[in-house]
């Protein structure tokens, strides 16, 4: 598989995966950014890539930056017929500002097949073991 990213800017840094085998490639800010506790902002790479056809790229957080810091990403579903700059989405879940300079990792992405199922409207669902239960329904 072949990933074509443009770059939109001549700052912007490539995608690239950090380690051999790692499932998600490291996707980079092309500013400095601030993101005061509790503040949603969206934050730009300088890229755009062709995702290829039946693929999506879905952006995770860093485990460091939400584990250590709250930084978590928001809609991270990037369609393969989209063209436009890769921007991501975060929120600081922190109580203390968060500054991302430019050059930085921000997010990851991972490129997956996407399987289309035939949508069936029913009158009834299968029976299963869980059934209806939700939310907590398996216990502590």
């Amino acid at each position: 598989m072949e990933l074509k990213i443009a770059k939109l800017h001549p700052d912007a840094k490539i995608p690239s995966f950090a380690h051999p085998g790692d499932a998600g490639m490291d996707l980079f800010t092309l500013q400095t950014v601030v993101v005061q506790p509790n503040e949603r902002v969206q934050i730009g790479t300088g890229i755009a890539m062709e995702i290829p056809e039946k693929c999506v790229g879905l952006i995770w957080d860093k485990s460091g930056l939400s584990h250590t810091h709250g930084i978590k990403t928001l809609g991270g579903v990037v369609d393969a017929g989209y063209r436009g700059e890769i921007k991501i989405g975060i929120v600081n879940l922190s109580d203390t500002p968060y500054t991302f300079e430019a050059g930085h990792k921000v997010a990851q992405m991972l490129i997956q097949k996407v399987k289309h199922p035939d949508i069936m409207v029913v009158d009834s669902l299968a029976e299963s073991v869980r059934g209806d239960n939700a939310f907590g329904s398996t216990g502590k």
